[in-house]
């Protein structure tokens, strides 16, 4: 029996069977939906190490799947589309993906983005376990084994890519990070993606709990610093 499961979500058949083949011969579990509903009903069912979206999908399309699975989990989640412009990029990563990839892509591409979200991800656990299990900044508690976070009873929603910068950032609280030292941290410096990403997160993460810049503050020129009680 497969450990990882992968699933794929796309209406264009051909597209989902060469993902599939391509992931199954690295020994993924795939699961195969062909619309944005078959996807968000796998995911109140199924629990999957990582997920594929097409934004451009009949009924429900990857974007507001994305968005209904962040409500729910942080499973890392890629996003494919047609369209190549920044914007819709930005718009991905705004609500929940943890990646984007233009289409046509190499295949190859994929599966290498696949295993180094998973393998990454299987870090970043592996290293909470030695962390405290509750965090606390300012109103905030962070469940650092289950990537929960809540400002007082109320629980806010966080990409994975995001919960991890919010911890690093935790882990060096008060030092001024770049977007490099960022990205090489949570992203990895052997794995695709693009600088900027970082940016569009701690956009995210600062809209969601911070949005008077209580917490991260950015330093012009050098990156950005956690400030605040951290027990």
């Amino acid at each position: 029996m497969y450990q990882l499961k992968v699933l794929i979500a796309d209406d264009d058949l051909e597209i989902v069977n060469l993902i599939a083949d391509s992931l199954e011969d690295e020994g993924f579990e795939v699961y195969k939906a062909h619309n944005g509903v078959e996807a968000v009903e796998y995911v109140e069912n199924q629990e999957f190490s990582l997920i594929i979206l097409d934004i451009m999908m009949p009924g429900m399309d990857g974007l507001e799947v994305c968005r209904k699975i962040r409500e729910k989990i942080a499973t890392p989640i890629i996003l494919l589309s047609a369209k190549s412009r920044e914007l819709d990029k930005i718009i991905g990563l705004e609500v929940g993906a943890d990646d984007y990839i233009a289409k046509p892509f190499s295949i190859h591409e994929l599966v290498a983005r696949v295993k180094a979200h998973i393998r990454r991800e299987k870090r970043n656990k592996s290293n909470n376990v030695n962390q405290q299990p509750v965090i606390a900044l300012g109103d905030l508690s962070i469940h650092t084994d289950c990537y929960e976070v809540y400002k007082g009873s109320k629980k806010i929603e966080l990409s994975t890519k995001e919960f991890q910068i919010l911890l690093y950032f935790i882990q060096n609280k008060n030092i001024v990070l770049s977007r490099e030292q960022i990205y090489q941290a949570i992203w990895g410096g052997n794995e695709f993606g693009d600088i900027s990403t970082v940016t569009v997160h701690i956009t995210n993460l600062r809209k969601k709990f911070d949005p008077e810049n209580k917490y991260i503050k950015t330093v012009w020129g050098a990156g950005y610093k956690l400030i605040g009680g951290v027990s």
